[in-house]
Formats: structure tokens, sequence, C-alpha cells
């Protein structure tokens, strides 16, 4: 039997290989590339020695017999780790020469079996220098320990750490005795193969160093596409590439469409008090997982932490307001409507609905769309943003989670001939989305040409009248969250502020509160604004802004070229404030998804309405004033769907 053992055991140990000799740039690299080779084939690896600016020396932190300076008996030791450099002989040494660091291998050889999970070894609870950052803002800014951990293992779900780490790393921060750098920024199991099955699809995760593929939800399945373009979903703050989705094929969207299909009768037969106890499960979940969703929201489209979250609650309003659908349900009954004529009205599901999503509210929007849609007993195919496309499959798993059967929700991905797909499909019967005015009105002739219900929301501008006699204090507290907030990337911000009376009493205190905005990635709790969503918008942001500049506007306020230190590759820009713009400039006839303000004078209310009136693609309009007959008139002239009173004293 021994014989046996030791046999097996030499059997083990030669499937744990080497990695290649080769030569590399940098030093880190030479020693990540070992790191992660040896982690994949079952092994820790650790520096032994090294001279940073010569020769680096790495071996096994596993070895096959324990320290056991105590002498207690093998069967009384409690402890189960390996220790940490004790007899494996392998050995990896980096030397640089010629500017060049080239990897030789001295012993390839280990004298132990590989580690079935990195989770046993230490040093997968190890905090990096990142999340040591990270836990010191939250710590300064009150969060609580167990939210602090919580909240690391959604940004990084590989972390084995545990709340008596958390513990012992923040008594050596209050002791002093823990300088970021000094931190190993690597830990095994960070970029290994994680069993799908164990993790909720949507989670953001990386597989053997690469980025996963974002799967398709159709039929109650999460499946890989077989497409053969494959979209990247950019980190806005680092522009790493966090997943990657392939390109819905037409054959798995008319999957998807048939899926929905097939699942409409038995859906449609379905009792309303059953489907609405799945809707009232599923916003049970999503308060639950509000965090998950938020961090997610936070790394794919670059929101604070505090804006993800306000997105999720969002959408949890419609859901809520879902949770009461089947009221609406009650049919109408009106007797001898003409002679020897009784009418009774009597709603009905459609079929299959369709929805498109944008990158602007990730969660709020496919939380308008298809929550209502199967609550009334429609099937649904929803299409994400190719921007950031995991809210939308948490989402998936929770409503699978809630109860919601297979084929009654489906999630695909893809661009413009999806979209067009979705409009010209007559198992389709009805499409929502929301979009640009471009996009928009392309997407409703298509559809209308079908003969299909849709629900369009399409973008425009948002105007703020500020009257002489507004408050001040009160009007700031408004005007620069909701002008400059979100980093300009919502439907409904004040992207235009229209001066009554002129901007000489408001210019310096606006200007003041813009530049007290904190700029900085998402996940920072002091954070105000993070970085828009794509490099795209950041330069077509800031072209829009040199051509006002040239075309007569002042720029009081510039945040084209702020710097985010350990983000410099980010998408940020800083608080951007533009004044004396007309109607004739470029940033005033096109949307800007930026912090940009946009500053107008005019004589007269009347004036204001006029400018507000003529433009089409006004969408709402807020005054702020402390006169309530003022505010009655203009309620009564304003043309916008939506309208704001902001009566403050």
């Amino acid at each position: 039997m021994e014989a046996q053992g030791q046999a097996e055991l030499t059997r083990l140990t030669k499937m744990m290989l080497p990695p290649e000799p080769r030569t590399f740039h940098d030093r880190e690299d030479l020693i990540n590339y070992v790191r992660d080779f040896g982690a994949a084939q079952g092994y820790v690896v650790t520096i032994k020695k090294s001279r940073r600016d010569r020769r680096v020396i790495l071996g096994c932190d596993r070895g096959g017999v324990y320290r056991n300076r105590r002498k207690i008996e093998e069967a009384k030791r409690k402890r189960k780790a390996m220790s940490r450099l004790i007899n494996c002989p392998f050995e990896a040494i980096g030397k640089k020469e010629d500017e060049v660091w080239t990897l030789t291998i001295k012993n390839g050889d280990h004298n132990h079996e590989p580690l079935k999970d990195m989770s046993e070894h230490p040093y997968s609870r190890r905090f990096t220098e990142e999340e040591v950052r990270q836990i010191k803002l939250m710590t300064e800014a009150g969060v609580k320990p167990s939210q602090v951990l919580r909240a690391l293992k959604q940004r990084n779900p590989a972390l084995h750490s545990t709340p008596r780490h958390l513990y012992n790393l923040k008594a050596k921060i209050r002791q002093g005795n823990v300088p970021e750098k000094s931190l190993k920024s690597w830990r095994p199991g960070r970029t290994l193969h994680m069993d799908a099955s164990s993790m909720p699809a949507g989670v953001l995760r990386k597989e053997n160093g690469h980025p996963v593929k974002v799967p398709n939800f159709i039929g109650g399945k999460f499946l890989e596409s077989q497409g053969s373009e494959v979209v990247d979903v950019i980190n806005p703050e680092t522009q790493e590439v966090v997943s990657q989705f392939p390109m819905t094929t037409d054959e798995e969207f008319k999957a998807a469409v048939n899926a929905a299909q097939q699942a409409f009768p038995s859906w449609k037969n379905t009792p309303a008090a059953t489907r609405q106890s799945i809707i009232f499960k599923l916003h049970d979940l999503i308060c639950r997982n509000t965090d998950k969703l938020a961090m997610v929201i936070t790394e794919e489209q670059g929101k604070t932490l505090k804006a993800a979250e306000a997105d999720v609650l969002l959408g949890l309003e419609a859901v809520e307001q879902t949770c009461g659908m089947a009221t609406l349900h009650a049919r109408e009954y009106v007797p001898n409507a003409s002679k020897s004529v009784d009418t009774i009205c009597i709603t009905e599901p459609l079929g299959v609905c369709a929805g498109i999503c944008l990158s602007n509210f990730p969660a709020t929007v496919p939380l308008w769309m298809f929550p209502i849609a199967v609550t009334c007993g429609n099937t649904f195919v929803l299409k994400t943003c190719e921007k950031n496309p995991g809210v939308s499959m948490v989402l998936a798993e929770l409503a699978k989670e809630a109860g919601l059967p297979d084929g009654v929700l489906n999630i695909i991905h893809g661009t413009d001939d999806i979209i067009n797909h979705m409009c010209d499909d007559e198992d389709v019967k009805a499409l929502s989305f929301t979009s640009s005015s471009a996009v928009g009105m392309h997407i409703c002739t298509r559809a209308a040409v079908q003969g299909k219900r849709v629900q369009a929301n399409f973008g425009g501008k948002s105007y703020a009248i500020i009257l002489p006699d507004a408050n001040l204090d009160a009007t700031m507290d408004a005007l620069v969250p909701k002008g400059i907030g979100a980093a300009g990337q919502q439907g409904m911000a004040l992207s235009i502020a229209i001066f009554v009376g002129g901007l000489v009493p408001w210019e310096k205190e606006l200007v003041a509160r813009a530049k007290a905005l904190k700029v900085n990635e998402g996940t920072n709790p002091g954070a105000d604004l993070g970085p828009v969503i794509s490099r795209e918008v950041k330069d077509r942001t800031c072209t829009l802004v040199d051509m006002a500049v040239e075309s007569g506007a002042r720029l009081v306020l510039d945040g084209r070229n702020i710097m985010v230190p350990r983000y410099e590759s980010g998408n940020f820009i800083g608080p951007t404030i533009l004044c004396d713009v007309t109607t004739r400039m470029d940033c005033y006839k096109e949307e800007i998804s930026g912090p940009v303000l946009l500053c107008m004078q005019v004589g007269s209310l009347e004036e204001a309405v006029t400018i507000i009136n003529r433009n089409k693609h006004a969408i709402g309009a807020a005054l702020f004033t402390t006169s309530g007959v003022t505010a009655r008139n203009f309620q009564n002239d304003i043309q916008t769907g939506l309208v704001s009173i902001q009566h403050l004293k």
C-alpha cells in the first residue's frame, strides 16, 4: 500500500509542469507569468530571494512535509494549510541581461500533490494593494466591516478572505503597520477557471486570465453564443476588458423568439395572482442583491456606487408598481350600451414582446420593461446594451431564482442587425426601447411598417429656468447635481440652464459648487462623478466643447484634462460649464453625454419658454422661482412632456 501511495504521489507530481523558459521586458511580467502558470498547474509560486535590478529566485510555496516545531503528534494536529518554503525542490530563476529578463528553470520537480482548490492555500485570502486601499477608504467613510467584505467579494468573487482577515488588516492599518506597497498584488485563484454553475451568470469574472464570454439566456438556460463576432465590454476606469459577448446569430435570435412563443400559451393561462407572486419574489431578490447589481454597473458603466444603487432603486420602483398589476386585469362591463347590447372590455396579453436597452441606466431600463410585460401574461425577449450587458444577466439569474418559467424571459446580445430582426419578426408583437433620437426614429419607422405596437423613449434636452427671485442655495443644491451629476449620462439631466435677467449673480456660486464635486473611480466612497462610459463619448464631448468655444461660448470651468491618480487611462471628464451659449451652436443642438452644463441668458420668462417650445427635442423643463403665480403660468405655457416646479424659498 505504501508503494502504491508513493507511486500515486509521483504520478501527481509529474502532472505539475514547469513554465516554459522565455524572455520578458519587465521583472513583474516574469513573476506574474510564473505565478499564473503555477496556479493553473496547482502550485503556488513565491519569491525566495530577490535583487530587484538584477535577479529574482522563485520557489514553490507548498511542500510535502509540515514544519512541526512543537513536535505534536500528526493525528492531533489541526493545521491543514501547508507551510511556507519547506522542502519542495522547484526553483525558477529570472535574470536581467541587456535590459531583458530571462527565465530559466533550475528544477521543475515537486514533491507533493497539486492543490485541488486554490482556496485551500493561505495566499488566496490575502488582500491586494487595491483592496487594501478600498478598505481604508470605506473604513474612513464609516462603512461596516461586513459591508466592506461584501463589496470586495462582489467585485472579485475569487476572494476567499474572511472577517477575521479583515479585522486583522484593519488593526494593522490603525497601527500604521501596513504600507500599501508592501503587500503582494497577486493572489492565486484570481485568474483560475471557476465553475460557472457556482457563480451567478451575470457576475463579471475572468477565466484563465481571459475575460469570460457573456452567454445568451434562452429557454431558461444560459447558452454560449456561436457567433463569430465578439464585442469587448470595457471598464471605463481602467480600459480593461471585463467581459466579452459574441453577437447573437440570426438562428439564436429566432430560437429566443420561439422559446418565448412556446412559453406564451401556458404563461398566459397562469393565474394572475401566481404571476404576481413571482414578481414579489423577484422584487425581494433584487433588494437583497442591490449591492451586487450596483457593483456590476460601476464596473461596466462607470457610475459611482451611490449613483449605481440609485439606478437599481429606480428600477425597483417600477417592479413595485408591477406587483399591483393584477388589479388592472379587471374587466369593464357596460350593460345596455346600445339597444339589446351589453359591452365587455377584457384586457388580453399580446404574446411575445421585446425590449432594447441603452447604456446610461443598465438596471432601470430592463426593469421598466420585462416585469410589467410578463406580469400581464406576455413573454419577453430583451436585447442588452452592448456596453454593459452584465446587469441584465444578473437580473435573468434572479428572475429564474424567483420562479419565472423557462422561456418567459429571454436575453440576447447584438447591435443593429438584432434590432432590425426585432422590428421585422412577425412573432414579436410589441417593442419597447429607449435611445437617441436618430436611432429611435429608425426603430419606430421600421417596427410600425410591420404593424407592431411601439413604446418609444427618445433622447432629448431638459431645461432649467432660473428666475431672479429663486433661492440661491436651494437652486444650486438642485441644479449642480442634476445638471452635472452622473457624469451627464442621464436622459433627464438638466443639461441647459436658462438664467432670466442675466447670469452674473449666479456664475461665481455655480462654478464654486461645480468645482467642489469630486471626480474619482466609482467605488471610491467620496466620489461624486465617475468616468463617462467610453472613449468615444469622452472624445465627442470634448469636441463639442471645443466647437462651442470656437463659436463664441465662454468656458468658465474646464474639466476636459482632469487626471485621476492610478486611473490615468480612464474616461474621466471633470465638471464643465459653458456660458453665453446660443441656439445656433452644435453643443445646444446635439446631445452631450458628459458632465457639461450649458448656460444661456434671456431677458424674460416668455423668451425662455419660447426657446424651449421651439426645440422639438425638449423633453423636460424645471422652473426655479418663489412666485406661485409665475409657476402657474409657466405650467400652462410650457409644452414639454415633463414639467417640474421648484417653488423654493
